[in-house]
């Protein structure tokens, strides 16, 4: 495929190293700004709310964790580049450097993925630490982390293909609102659809983040991996990598 002949991991690492420097000269602010929302969500849902819900013999913040888990996934990595990015090529104008410089797309495609994967990893420790101090009880397995880290590199891509193919700073927000905030309460975060229409059903289990929450809840709860789930994911990640790629080539072209 054009643009992924001339893959090469130093170019990786220079446009990954770039955002690395970037985040680790704000990483305390960082890591205290992403504890904010978590905080909200477990003393509401999993202190508040949680006391008078069990699930499945078990606690309402134990079903609660891997949906905050993949809520937070997808929006901090997305975030993290879709918006910088998007201020970037519209803007700043400083995406132009990337451009002219010898580094083939899809070795920028995957370094800018990797920091936004990154950013999204950090958070979702930020937030296990703070389940873990009010009483959350998971199995972090390897399976549970890969699963994770396979979460934060779909949206991390979803976000780089919203930044090339979006126009306006206003439309990037407009899609957080129409794509990004019904997944965020529809797609099993908060509660089971087992009880929702058919239709809506089949329709809801078409959108990554519900996989990323079935996934990461039952290898959380130390059920066997849920392979569908993880293949979903895979297929979502893959996908969206091939269209940056693309949007990269567009856009250099």
């Amino acid at each position: 495929m054009k643009g992924l002949e001339k893959l090469r991991v130093e170019d990786i690492c220079t446009v990954f190293w770039r955002d690395w420097v970037v985040l680790n000269r704000r990483l305390a602010k960082f890591v205290l700004s992403r504890m904010i929302s978590p905080v909200l969500y477990l003393v509401a849902f999993g202190w508040g709310l949680g006391r008078n819900l069990p699930m499945n013999g078990g606690s309402y913040l134990d079903f609660i964790l891997p949906g905050i888990m993949a809520l937070n996934a997808m929006n901090i990595s997305f975030t993290s580049v879709g918006s910088p990015l998007n201020m970037s090529r519209l803007y700043h104008k400083t995406l132009e450097e990337y451009l002219i410089a010898p580094i083939s797309p899809g070795s920028f495609v995957t370094g800018k993925v990797l920091a936004g994967a990154l950013r999204g990893l950090i958070s979702c420790a930020v937030i296990f630490v703070l389940a873990y101090i009010f009483g959350a009880k998971l199995a972090v397995t390897a399976g549970f982390i890969l699963t994770l880290a396979l979460t934060c590199l779909l949206f991390a891509a979803m976000g780089l293909v919203a930044a090339m193919l979006i126009n306006s700073h206003e439309d990037m927000a407009s899609f957080n609102t129409y794509v990004l905030l019904p997944m965020s309460f529809l797609c099993a975060t908060f509660f089971s659809p087992e009880r929702l229409p058919l239709a809506f059903r089949w329709f809801i289990d078409l959108l990554p983040l519900t996989h990323a929450t079935y996934a990461l809840r039952a290898i959380g709860g130390g059920l066997e991996m849920p392979w569908l789930s993880v293949g979903v994911l895979a297929i979502y990640t893959l996908l969206l990598l091939a269209i940056g790629v693309w949007t990269m080539i567009r856009v250099r072209d």
